[in-house]
């Protein structure tokens, strides 16, 4: 486990560790907001004086919140699927193989990830994208100018979970949930592929296993398919609205761990198709916001210690 105490902390700690013992048991034994059932997915409009109480209720009860009328345009997340099919569909993807260093770049369908708790590998394809790192001359100002108005508008976001998280929580939080990802080098966009299903597809084999996402919040427009589910208190799935033109976000262990499980990261996958939908392929945008590495999270870890933990999960999986 990454980050560590001194004496000095030690009440610290386990005031922390209470709580979050606190609110993991609202969440497992279904006796707070968090444990009740959840209902239909309903999108909030962004643009409504309340906008921002929906939004965080919705994050508190679920895990996941989806916005209409956002300030990212249709049609520069269109514009972003259609350049980005072409690159899936041709050869020079290979020419941008992921650096096993800076993890930037293409990773092909051998190197999907496999979920944790999961044997066999997803069925896709994405691109990592950071400002810093590579990416086709063509396709990078699409990239480029999408990155800095989803990261704008999640500062926005993560002031309004801030705003609208009880202070007993809260006062547990190192800085502003927006400050932790001021500057950050580790925000991911990722441009995410899951090809028409092959006719030999492994049995237990699935677009995404279920699992929760790293980082604070994810920033998710509609994907040019359905496919996505969340898990709900009782085991079933929900499928996530994915009219084109919403914003779906979804909290991640990160803003768990700061908020001492307050916020729940909450499990989902995407689902195979069926029938003729099984020759689509399916294009999705996620940004994975990861604050700074020495961003202390809670007691037990700083940002950095939290995801180099989590990425030799992966990786061992």
């Amino acid at each position: 486990m990454g980050g560590t105490t001194d004496g000095s902390a030690a009440d610290t700690l386990r005031k922390a560790e209470e709580r979050f013992c606190y609110h993991m048991t609202l969440i497992l034994t279904g006796t707070g907001p968090v444990g009740n059932q959840m209902g239909e997915l309903e999108a909030v409009d962004f643009a409504l004086p309340d906008a921002d109480v929906k939004f965080v209720e919705s994050l508190r009860e679920t895990g996941f919140g989806v916005l209409k009328n956002h300030p990212i345009g249709e049609q520069t997340v269109n514009a972003i699927y259609e350049s980005w099919s072409g690159f899936f569909a041709g050869t020079d993807k290979d020419n941008y193989l992921f650096d096993s260093e800076k993890f930037d770049g293409f990773f092909p369908t051998t190197m999907a990830e496999t979920a944790k708790g999961h044997s066999v590998r997803d069925i896709k394809e994405y691109y990592h994208y950071y400002p810093w790192g590579r990416c086709p001359d063509n396709l990078k100002p699409q990239l480029d100018d999408y990155y800095s108005e989803a990261t704008a508008l999640a500062s926005t976001l993560l002031g309004w979970v801030e705003k609208h998280t009880p202070a007993h929580v809260s006062s547990g939080f190192t800085e502003p949930l927006s400050d932790m990802i001021q500057d950050s080098q580790q925000i991911l966009l990722r441009v995410l592929h899951y090809p028409p299903l092959p006719d030999n597809v492994d049995p237990g084999a699935i677009r995404a296993s279920a699992h929760e996402d790293i980082n604070l919040l994810t920033i998710l427009p509609a994907a040019n398919e359905p496919g996505l589910q969340v898990k709900k208190r009782d085991g079933s799935w929900l499928d996530v609205p994915c009219d084109f033109g919403n914003l779906i976000i979804n909290v991640g262990d990160m803003l768990q761990e700061a908020s001492a499980a307050y916020f729940p990261s909450t499990t989902h996958r995407v689902i195979n198709p069926e029938g003729s939908d099984a020759r689509k392929s399916r294009i999705s945008l996620p940004l994975f916001l990861h604050p700074r590495p020495e961003v202390r999270l809670s007691d037990r870890y700083t940002a950095g210690a939290y995801l180099t933990e989590r990425l030799n999960e992966l990786r061992g999986a």
